[in-house]
């Protein structure tokens, strides 16, 4: 899985390809669904990081050690409770 940012690149690419005058009918609808997806897994990932901020937000307590938020796993990401390994 892509991270965000190289996702939002790949969307400002697909977007620049989509504008240019010598692309046909084909390629601009190609990329305008491939650019349709990415921007629905991405606003995936930005709802999921809204849920963590809320959590992060709404603790009682400062982080620290001991009371840590629990998160899911995001294995194929490389991030383990929110955190980069």
């Amino acid at each position: 899985m892509n991270t965000f940012e190289e996702n939002l690149n790949k969307l400002e690419q697909l977007t620049s390809d989509i504008k240019r005058s010598d692309i046909s009918l084909e390629d601009a609808l190609k990329d305008f669904e491939e650019g349709i997806k990415l921007a629905a897994g991405m606003e995936k990932q930005l709802d999921e990081i809204e849920g963590k901020v809320q959590i992060l937000m709404n603790e009682p307590n400062p982080m620290n050690q001991e009371n840590q938020p629990e998160f899911d796993t995001f294995s194929e990401q490389g991030e383990v409770n929110g955190t980069r390994k």
